[in-house]
Parts: structure tokens; C-alpha cells; sequence
């Protein structure tokens, strides 16, 4: 190599990383509600990074097994990146299990991603509003996720993943995957103004790029579920 070429470089850069808000410190119930939530979008969870907040069990003095909720996580196919909002006590033990802390408010944990909160007294992971609206694009390796209806006014790249519970709208091309109704929701629709997708689903029933190579780029398209057929036709 040249004496003067780099050897590596730090980059601060923002990426997207789910935050599970527990307010329970049952363990059982936190690794069922895990399972159900991983078993409804397995493609969207398996090997994600996760960043679990315990904010709202210190509030509560409800203390917790770092090391078997980790353990957990990890179980879940998920890959536990951080921990937020622990006390002195806890964040030691994170260090200790090679768990990087966050503060309580840091905005460097989710960056460019609908913000999550549990809206029930058990841990889930959900979007804070019905619509989530996602104003940047989508770059490669982001995975978003809305409980609601997600709303992109810019380009999903290749290599970006976006689900939702309700209907997916890009209001520009769509690469990479696009997961609708991931909830079993086979109503949902997909609607987007360029469709280049690696993959489309709605409701679990999925088409890849081999199957839409008729789809006429650069044109408004609707998706939507048909006697179990993914249907993609042109909006006029």
C-alpha cells in the first residue's frame, strides 16, 4: 500500500435501529410478546439490531435481569446494540455484558425512524402514530416499520426495507423490499410512483423482481391482494 493511503476512518453517520420499551419486568411475558411480535414479521426482525429501554421500569422500581433479558433478546433472533434510560447500577452491568448505554434522551439511537413507544403494559414494538410520515429518503440497510399506514415522499433504495400494518405509499421509486398489511392485513395496499422493488408483499403473499418484470417503470402503480394473487395495476 501507499504510505500515505488510510488505514480506516471513524464516520459519524445516522442509521436506524428499533427501540423495545418494556413495562414489564416479567420475563416470561416479555420473551412471549418477543416471539409473537418476531412470528408476525420475522423478515423484518431476524438479526435486527435493538436498542430496549428501561426508562419506564425505574420509574416503576421494578427491577430486571439484565443478563436474561439480553439472553432473551438474542434467543429472538434479534441483536441487542444498547440499552437506554438505566440507572448507575444497571448501566455498569451492561458494560459488563459488552452492552453499549445510552441516555434517556439521546437522539442518536433512532435516527430518521418513526419514534416507538409500548402502548399497553406489555413490551411491544409500535409506532406512536396511526401514519407514520418519512420525509428522507430510504437509504440502503434502513428497515422501517409502522403499526399504521407508512407514508415515504421520497426514494426507497435497493438494499432498504419498509413494512407496515396498513397500506405502504412512495411518492417516488420503490427499491428494495416493500412489506404491507405484515400483520395479516389483506386489505392493505401498496402505492407508489416508480416500481423497481426487490420484493412486494401484502398480507405475507409476495411477488420478487423476476415476477414484476412487465411492471412499466417510471409509472404510478396500486398493489393489492386478490384471491390470494398479488395484483399490480397501473392508476390512471
Amino acid at each position: 500500500m501507499p504510505n500515505n493511503s488510510p488505514i480506516l476512518e471513524f464516520k459519524s453517520d445516522s442509521f436506524s435501529v428499533p427501540i423495545l420499551i418494556l413495562f414489564t419486568n416479567d420475563l416470561k411475558i416479555i420473551e412471549q410478546q418477543l416471539k409473537e411480535k418476531v412470528d408476525a414479521a420475522p423478515e423484518f426482525f431476524k438479526n435486527s439490531p435493538l436498542i430496549f429501554d428501561v426508562q419506564e421500569l425505574n420509574k416503576l422500581d421494578r427491577p430486571i435481569d439484565l443478563a436474561a433479558l439480553v439472553d432473551i433478546i438474542r434467543q429472538s433472533n434479534l441483536l441487542p446494540v444498547g440499552m437506554r434510560g438505566g440507572n448507575a447500577k444497571q448501566n455498569k452491568e451492561a458494560v459488563k455484558l459488552l452492552i453499549p448505554v445510552y441516555s434517556a434522551h439521546s437522539s442518536n439511537a433512532s435516527v430518521d425512524t418513526p419514534k416507538l413507544k409500548n402502548i399497553t403494559p406489555e413490551p411491544i414494538i409500535e409506532s406512536i402514530n396511526t401514519t407514520t410520515l418519512i420525509t428522507r429518503p430510504v437509504r440502503s440497510g434502513q428497515r422501517l416499520y409502522s403499526s399504521g399506514d407508512l407514508v415515504v415522499l421520497a426514494p426507497v433504495s435497493a438494499g432498504a426495507e419498509i413494512m407496515a400494518e396498513g397500506n405502504i405509499h412512495v411518492y417516488g421509486t420503490l427499491r428494495g423490499r416493500a412489506l404491507a398489511g405484515v400483520q395479516g392485513n389483506t386489505e392493505a395496499r401498496i402505492f407508489c410512483s416508480d416500481l423497481q422493488a426487490e420484493l412486494i408483499s401484502i398480507a405475507g403473499n409476495y411477488k420478487i423482481s423476476d415476477d414484476m418484470r412487465d411492471v412499466v417503470s417510471k409509472k404510478p402503480v396500486q398493489v393489492y391482494l386478490q384471491d390470494h394473487t398479488l395484483i399490480i395495476k397501473d392508476i390512471v
